[in-house]
């Protein structure tokens, strides 16, 4: 009875945990997000070697060793246990042990800023976070977008991340690492994405009142679809002047996706710097 209780109220919480979650970075689509899902995997596993006999000791003894169960041996003076104090010394410290060298060695393999592949071949996009909302820039098509962005299939991407407001995290869970954007610096992410696809992109770090709606779609297609959306992009009737840009900075709430035809080349550099005195002379 105790078992099929314990089993049905294990199944009733799990489909209620999971129930409407997507799941995504268990269901990666690029080289750092499998990267990232087996570090997952690999650290829960490694957890559940002490959580799993945890949970069952703190059932299993309270039964076992229950007032009415006269057939359990009694010890009133027992108090040591050679065996006990190896198991609960030694397993930990494999535990930690084996969970330092993963860290160590995924800090590396995993660092976000370790390029792809070679510059040549890598495509760069420059995203600036705003109030509440995402600005991306290609400087070397000559466009941006916001709440938007193209990516060619297998192809390195490099994203160079900065903010115009407080800071924000860049997040494209099924892609892997999230980053921080912060006023008057440049952080950057590298990315690849092995199939093609729409893949949801989000803000991981509350940011205030439109916080919730600053989404946006990355498209994984292949380099002919690229550049029929980068000639899409170019035949729009927007450029990304300096008082379009202002207006843009103004606070919004589920921002529509926007094209930019044209924008100045040094529009990413001018927003940094003009957090850290450069474009003042100071």
């Amino acid at each position: 009875m105790l078992k099929k209780l314990l089993l049905g109220t294990i199944i009733i919480v799990l489909t209620l945990s999971l129930s409407g979650c997507e799941l995504a970075l268990f269901d990666p689509k690029g080289p750092i997000g499998e990267q990232a899902k087996d570090l997952i995997l690999i650290s829960t596993s490694l957890l559940l070697i002490v959580i799993i006999p945890v949970l069952f000791m703190s059932i299993y003894f309270p039964y076992k060793f229950r007032k009415g169960n006269t057939k359990s041996e009694y010890k009133p003076h027992w108090e040591h246990s050679t065996k006990i104090e190896i198991i609960v010394w030694l397993v930990p410290c494999l535990i930690i042990a084996a969970l330092a060298y993963v860290t160590y060695v995924t800090s590396h393999s995993l660092d976000p800023r370790k390029p792809l592949g070679k510059d040549e071949d890598t495509l760069t996009i420059q995203v600036v976070a705003l109030d509440w909302k995402w600005l991306f820039i290609y400087p070397e098509q000559q466009i941006a977008t916001v709440n938007e962005i193209a990516i060619p299939v297998n192809k390195p991407i490099e994203f160079l991340i900065t903010s115009d407001t407080v800071m924000n995290s860049f997040f494209i869970p099924r892609l892997g690492s999230q980053i921080y954007a912060m006023a008057g610096m440049e952080n950057r992410l590298n990315l690849m994405a092995s199939e093609e696809g729409v893949f949801r992109g989000l803000s991981a770090n509350y940011s205030g009142f439109g916080f919730s709606g600053m989404k946006f779609k990355t498209h994984s297609v292949s380099d002919e679809a690229f550049q029929q959306w980068v000639d899409k992009v170019k035949a729009s009737p927007k450029v990304l002047d300096e008082p379009t840009y202002q207006a843009l900075t103004v606070k919004s709430k589920d921002n529509e996706v926007e094209h930019f035809a044209d924008v100045d080349p040094l529009h990413f550099k001018k927003t940094i710097e003009k957090y850290t005195g450069v474009q003042n002379g100071q």
